[in-house]
């Protein structure tokens, strides 16, 4: 299988590039069903690593539309159980699409609420996902290098799994519901960078602007 495939590349690549990679908390991931892992979005091959440490659990994941018109990318981000989303015009399909898959399939979904490594602020997709699917949301972060090069440099890679959120209390998912999640999903990431260094901030990149 393609992503079999996928994941044994990059956990090979990974041990001959940086060494120096430790999972932590593994045994948070639930072992016989789906779920949704959650993440701050800090580097573009953060995926691979959360992935890779959830290993043998399989992902689909989002992935911008953009990205769908290189033939190649396309054929990859497909085989990878990857589907397009329009940032500027999300349409019902980004809550459906993954709501099927975890209902349908033995996939778990892999969503980074913020949406971009440039914003800090939560959105409500994995809310309505996790509670229209029945499924936990677990949260994860990664601490390391946020350029590709710094990866060589064998500087430490750690990528943390949480306890599962527990999100049963909250009834509805209007505004305050999903206000509330977002709230227990930001707590439960600044509690994982504290648990790997209490020291951790993150800096976020600057967006070069069009010109």
């Amino acid at each position: 299988m393609f992503y079999t495939f996928i994941v044994r590349l990059v956990g090979v690549l990974v041990f001959l590039i940086n060494t120096n990679t430790k999972f932590e908390g593994k045994e948070n991931l639930p072992k016989d069903e789906n779920y949704v892992l959650v993440g701050p979005h800090r580097t573009w091959y953060e995926p691979m690593f959360f992935a890779l440490g959830a290993w043998p659990k399989r992902f689909s994941f989002m992935a911008k539309k953009e990205l769908f018109k290189n033939p190649i990318l396309r054929f990859i981000l497909i085989k990878c159980h990857a589907f397009p989303v329009d940032r500027e015009n999300p349409g019902p399909s980004v809550i459906k699409t993954p709501v099927k898959t975890l209902k349908n399939t033995d996939l778990s979904v892999m969503i980074f609420p913020s949406g971009s490594r440039y914003s800090d602020e939560l959105k409500g997709g994995a809310a309505l996902v996790s509670k229209l699917s029945k499924t936990s949301i677990v949260p994860a972060v990664y601490q390391g290098p946020l350029k590709f090069w710094g990866l060589w440099t064998k500087k430490r890679v750690t990528v943390r799994y949480g306890a599962p959120i527990d999100i049963s209390d909250i009834k509805k998912m209007d505004k305050a519901g999903i206000a509330e999640v977002e709230r227990r999903m930001q707590a439960s990431f600044l509690e994982l960078d504290k648990l790997i260094n209490p020291d951790f901030v993150y800096v976020k990149p600057v967006k070069k602007s069009k010109s």
